[in-house]
């Protein structure tokens, strides 16, 4: 961890391991995915410790409060310490993992796959 007073959110996205690589993490912030404070934020906008943060990917959003600052992406144990997830976050996102969980499970069906076709094929033939 850093000693600076501002990280860009770009870097800080990345390095809190958010999102794989800086440009994912800048093209999400440039797309409204990322809220600091409550507003939208840009790439280059600075983080302080304390700021509040709204991140989106994909259906997951994590609402955590900045409690550190790095440049640099470490460990997942290190950027874990950058951030506190807040409770309501935590429980929306277990939430919507049990709803995924309860979905009926869809029996296979549809088009046949090549393996499919292989074993009516080799089915066939040995009549």
């Amino acid at each position: 961890m850093t000693t600076t007073e501002s990280v860009r959110l770009d870097k800080w996205l990345w390095a809190a391991r958010f999102f794989k690589t800086r440009s994912l993490a800048a093209d999400a912030a440039q797309g409204g995915k990322v809220h600091v404070r409550g507003d939208r934020a840009k790439p280059a906008r600075p983080v302080r410790v304390g700021d509040r943060l709204q991140i989106r990917r994909g259906s997951r959003e994590w609402v955590v409060t900045v409690k550190g600052l790095s440049t640099r992406r470490g460990p997942a144990n290190e950027a874990a310490l950058l951030y506190e997830e807040t409770e309501e976050s935590v429980r929306n996102r277990d939430a919507a993992r049990a709803r995924i969980q309860a979905a009926p499970f869809r029996e296979r069906g549809g088009r046949p796959t090549k393996k499919d076709r292989r074993d009516r094929t080799r089915f066939a033939r040995e009549d």
